[in-house]
């Protein structure tokens, strides 16, 4: 079964934004989660920008002055005998000063150079050279930016973790059915078990990727908004749960606690971009490629908010 990213930005942290200020069991469990997920990366400088701008940012994130951050969220498709490939990767920039979120995917298929080999690959095999590691190197030389965090998700426990949300809402761009659901144009409530087939049907999407990408980004959306006015205490402990079992990140239990307390209500705004590009093959296997200027185009979006930010 496929595990998917979509519903990560608010497990990790953002999920629990609604135990907040639930008492001290609450805390204790949020405390018990954290330690559960936490799973650092090892060491090292962090990824210096050849840009001078994004040089001058804050090496760390000051919660006290709502510093931005930017996030990768990465869903990975585990195969047996092996790591597996990161089957979905988002990227998420927070700036708490304007009360924005510029969120966007990477295309699985995306050409370009693996860090920890030298050599151009598409940039999903990066997880399976080298894990989460491999890929946050690879997606910071890709948009020449730091990344501050990463989320890495399983999504055989996300149908409990939307029930315990009460569902989400999307705006489907066209009619499809897939695997014996029906999904009519326009607004619509999506149940855990809905959400997941919204989310996977690609090939009968015109778009192809492009479009399950975009169905994914709105359950995302809906899933933060939601997880803010979350308080039904009496299922913490089976979404606690569920977040333990599926999701590992290199958030502390302190940083996640002030991310929690202090960004939560400054988040008002979402905004989506896509990356554009061309789809090829070369020696027989299928790539999409993003122009120079394209990835430039991607990074100056996400140095906006970052530099705005810091300078307000």
């Amino acid at each position: 079964m496929k595990k998917w990213v979509w519903i990560s930005a608010g497990l990790a942290a953002l999920l629990l934004l609604g135990m907040a200020g639930l008492g001290g069991y609450s805390y204790f469990s949020l405390k018990h989660t954290a330690k559960q997920v936490y799973a650092p990366l090892p060491d090292k400088p962090k990824y210096r920008s050849q840009d001078k701008e994004v040089q001058s940012l804050p090496e760390k994130i000051d919660t006290g002055r709502l510093s931005p951050f930017t996030v990768m969220l990465l869903g990975v498709d585990e195969r047996r005998g092996d790591r597996g490939r990161s089957d979905t990767i988002l990227i998420v920039t927070v700036n708490p000063k304007l009360e924005k979120v510029l969120m966007f995917n990477i295309p699985r298929d995306t050409r370009t150079e693996i860090a920890s080999i030298g050599r151009q690959d598409k940039i999903n095999h990066a997880y399976a050279y080298d894990g989460i590691e491999g890929s946050m190197e690879t997606v910071e030389h890709f948009l020449d930016m730091p990344i501050d965090y990463y989320v890495e998700v399983n999504m055989e426990g996300f149908k409990t973790v939307i029930d315990d949300l009460e569902g989400v809402e999307v705006d489907n761009q066209f009619p499809f059915s897939y695997e014996g659901f029906f999904f009519p144009e326009g607004r619509q409530h999506l149940n855990g078990e809905q959400a997941l087939k919204y989310s996977r049907m690609r090939y009968d999407d015109p778009r192809g990727d492009f479009g399950r990408n975009e169905r994914q980004r709105q359950i995302v959306a809906d899933v933060l908004r939601r997880a803010k006015q979350w308080d039904r205490l009496w299922q913490l402990p089976d979404l606690l749960k569920n977040v333990e079992n599926h999701v590992r990140t290199n958030l502390t239990f302190d940083q996640m606690q002030d991310l929690i307390m202090k960004y939560r209500t400054r988040i008002s705004e979402i905004e989506s971009t896509e990356i554009k590009g061309r789809g090829t093959m070369i020696n027989g296997v299928y790539y999409f490629l993003v122009s120079d200027q394209e990835r430039e185009r991607i990074h100056d979006e996400i140095k906006r908010l970052l530099i705005e930010s810091s300078s307000s």
